[in-house]
Formats: C-alpha cells, structure tokens, sequence
C-alpha cells in the first residue's frame, strides 16, 4: 500500500489546441484500494480526464502524480512501466481483430512474460465468470457489441493492476451481466485494485457503496463519500 494518495491531481486544467479547457482546476486524490465512481453529463470531462491518468494526454496545467511520480518530471522511458500498473477499458474496446477472445485476455500475461501453461486456467475461469464461455476462441469481429466489451473488460482485469480505469464498462450489457461485472470490479478492489469506473449509471452507482465524484463543465462539483 501507498502511504501517499495513488492517484492525485492538484488545480489539473487541460485543452485540446487554442480551444477552451475541458478541465479546469480540478483537484482530488485516489487512495490505494479505494473504489470511486465518476460522473457527470456527455461533455464534462470524464473522458479527458481518464486519459490524463492512463498517460495518453499530458495536462496543460497543474499537476498529476501517479503512484508517488510527478508526471512533469518522470522521465518519458519510465512511463511504460507506470503504464503497466494500470488496467484499462475503453469505450472503442481496442481489441485486436486477429486474436481470439482468449488470446486478447492473456496478452498482457504474455507480455509480461508469462507462460501459457500458468495463465491458462485464469484467463479460462475469467471467460467464463463474464459469460464468455463458450465464445473463448471466438475473434472480435464475430463478436457482439457487449460481448467485445466483456473481453475489453477481462483484458483489463486479469494482471490484477494496481489501477483500473473503466470508461462506461457497463454500457453495452444487460442488467445481469452489469451485475455480475460490477461483482468482478468489487472483488478486484477488495484484493487490492484501486478502482475509477465512469458512468451514467444512476442505478449502478446508487447499489454500490462506493465514493462519487462528478465533473460539470470540466470542473469537479462534487465528492461524495461512500455509504459505509
């Protein structure tokens, strides 16, 4: 565990060119293993914001610091192992059409160096906890919408991050199979996976006891603590 905030932004404002800022001043800290919701209307920020903390946008302004790291001063040849403590799923899913549903949930196994042999009954059991099953040596392109997204999902989670980042996870689901992943996220958090998970989810978010921070016009409105 960290004895600083994992994640924390302080007065973070960010612009795409001479454009208006779609963040701005936004300030707050992720704790390890804490589990928080972001939300906020279509245009807030939440995307913006996601992609500060997996690395792929640098802020205008302020400061973001992940995992003790200060992102002004880290060495760009020192961010891809920041990177790799950070789970990610996306909206646009990101899958590579040539694998299979098996072969894109164990390739950041693989990459890491892996055996086949020793990831194997994980990345099987996971499948098959999201209801993919009998789909595992399915490609993508065969797949639909919300099956992609069940892949994106395990992808994510199977390396057991340090952070998981989740934009919409449950958009493209059925109420039972938002249930079963929210129950994936929740378990991964209770081992330890500080989680972020952005949504429109009303109803996702009010059955869980989970912090929420909500974003409107790109600045942070609102922190509310979870329900103990």
């Amino acid at each position: 565990m960290f004895a600083k905030p994992m994640v924390r932004f302080e007065n973070v404002g960010m612009r795409y060119g001479p454009g208006p800022e779609v963040l701005r001043d936004v300030t707050f800290a992720l704790d390890a293993g804490s589990f928080t919701f972001l939300t906020g209307p279509s245009g807030a920020g939440k995307t913006t914001l996601l992609k500060l903390m997996m690395l792929a946008e640098p802020p205008s302004r302020g400061l973001v610091t992940m995992f003790g790291n200060d992102l002004a001063t880290t060495r760009r040849k020192d961010f891809p192992a920041i990177r790799r403590r950070i789970g990610v799923v996306f909206q646009d899913f990101r899958l590579l059409d040539h694998l299979s549903a098996f072969d894109n949930v164990a390739l950041p196994l693989r990459l890491a160096g892996k055996r086949a042999e020793d990831y194997a009954g994980d990345v099987t059991e996971l499948l098959t906890w999201v209801g993919l099953g009998d789909r595992m040596q399915a490609q993508p392109p065969t797949l639909s919408g919300g099956e992609q997204q069940r892949v994106a999902i395990a992808r994510a989670v199977v390396a057991r991050p340090d952070l998981l980042l989740a934009d919409e996870p449950t958009g493209n689901v059925d109420s039972d199979i938002a249930e079963r992943l929210i129950r994936l996220f929740a378990e991964l958090n209770r081992l330890g996976t500080t989680v972020l998970i952005a949504t429109h989810d009303r109803k996702l978010i009010e059955a869980t006891r989970a912090r929420e921070m909500r974003l409107v016009d790109g600045r942070l409105v609102e922190l509310r603590s979870g329900r103990a």
